[in-house]
């Protein structure tokens, strides 16, 4: 069977928008992705912060070449849609940003995000204007391109320590016009903050970021009307959780405490020789 084209991806990407909910799950890596392929999910949004730590940098301090050949790597290994954590735009100017999408849509993700976050502690968030001007930028450079690239408006407001509803709602309602076609508010958590949002940007889908132990499911965040379901880097830390434990027992007292780890006859049976069947086994 031929792999899919970057075409039917983005197509596929955009279909999946269009009704009901679905999990975009966040791998860091090709081993990840190519696992949550294989467990049957439908896209997949490779984290940022997942993906930093995994070459010894914090959040937000990646390069935009790091970045893209990250992106072009994990799109390259799966066949599934790749959507782009792609922080700010990698750039503080509008033209810049709209030069960084470019360079992000030739990797052959099926869509990307934009934030407004500035990531300086004493100016977290781009004033609205210039935050329009930035997501103008990228809707431009999409359209450029084909067209075909989801487009999708984070406003960080929650995350950058301004939990203001109407902020963040005037902020995504704007970020549509601009030309975003999905909306993303991380940090709201509440039955009515959710409810709000979707209400607000409706009829575009809305992201809902669950990166914390909840006990929301996929059909009660289905009953609010979220079109997709992200987790962050809430499965890279589970990782470095698990890494982190076991290490410290070695560390600190001797002990090797591998008893959670995967085995390896189960990561060697889904990599190995017979992936392909035990991968349609998982799914």
């Amino acid at each position: 069977m031929s792999r899919p084209s970057i075409a039917d991806k983005r197509r596929t990407f955009r279909q999946l928008h269009e009704t009901g909910c679905f999990i975009i799950p966040n791998p860091w890596d090709i081993g990840s992705a190519r696992y949550l392929q294989g467990m049957g999910f439908k896209a997949l949004a490779p984290t940022s912060s997942g993906f930093a730590w995994s070459t010894g940098h914090a959040d937000n301090a990646i390069t935009r070449d790091m970045a893209l050949a990250h992106l072009h790597e994990i799109v390259d290994a799966t066949d599934l849609p790749i959507n782009a954590d792609f922080e700010n735009g990698f750039a503080a100017d509008a033209a810049g940003v709209g030069e960084s999408v470019r360079l992000a849509v030739e990797t052959g993700v099926a869509g990307l995000s934009i934030e407004d976050s500035t990531t300086d502690p004493a100016r977290p968030l781009y004033d609205i204007d210039t935050a329009v001007e930035r997501m103008r930028a990228a809707r431009l450079a999409i359209d450029r391109a084909g067209g075909d690239t989801l487009l999708i408006g984070r406003a960080e407001c929650f995350l950058a320590g301004r939990p203001d509803l109407d902020e963040t709602i005037a902020r995504l309602k704007a970020y549509a016009n601009a030309g975003a076609e999905c909306l993303y508010a991380p940090g709201i958590r509440t039955r009515e903050q959710i409810s709000a949002v979707v209400a607000a940007v409706a009829p575009k889908p809305v992201n809902l970021l669950l990166g914390w132990a909840t006990d929301w499911t996929l059909a009660s965040v289905a009953e609010l009307g979220v079109r997709r379901i992200s987790v962050g880097g809430a499965l890279a830390r589970a990782a470095w959780g698990g890494f982190l434990r076991a290490a410290k027992e070695l560390a600190e007292h001797g002990r090797f405490a591998f008893g959670d780890a995967a085995s390896g006859q189960e990561l060697n049976g889904f990599f190995g020789p017979d992936a392909a069947r035990h991968r349609r086994a998982l799914s």
